[in-house]
């Protein structure tokens, strides 16, 4: 009985360190923004001070995530140009988180706006999901 291995070219090799790197990342920063829901959510309590412990860990994840978000945007810029669906996807994740993070900071202040803070955090959580799955599909041939 003769089995046959099949080398990998030294491309294809390259790419897939170069999207395990990014997966890594994304993946890592997915579960940030998973936290992040199960953060608010003990701190969230209609009719109830805000426990400012859960509050300050939350800001912090959110820093985190952040973080980490824009280094596999930097990772997808520099290493993952081909994949124009991670690029894309990295930076609108990027940018997001930006703005989830700045609305989030004011909503001490101005509560009115857990009404934009809450959905773009389900969205945020949407393109969490579809990110990592994105990553580990193989780029078109073309």
């Amino acid at each position: 009985m003769s089995s046959t291995t099949r080398s990998v070219p030294a491309q294809d090799s390259r790419s897939t360190s170069r999207s395990a790197l990014y997966s890594s990342l994304i993946g890592v920063a997915a579960l940030g923004v998973l936290l992040q829901a199960v953060w608010a959510g003990l701190f969230i309590r209609e009719g109830q001070d805000n426990d400012s412990t859960f509050v300050e860990v939350h800001a912090r994840g959110a820093e985190i995530t952040l973080a980490l978000a824009a280094i596999a945007t930097v990772v997808a810029l520099l290493r993952l140009r081909a994949r124009r669906d991670l690029v894309v996807g990295s930076v609108v994740f990027t940018v997001l988180l930006v703005l989830e993070s700045f609305l989030g900071g004011l909503i001490g202040d101005h509560s009115a706006l857990q009404v934009v803070h809450f959905p773009l955090a389900l969205a945020l959580m949407g393109l969490a999901v579809w990110l990592p799955l994105r990553a580990r599909r193989r780029p078109d041939p073309r």
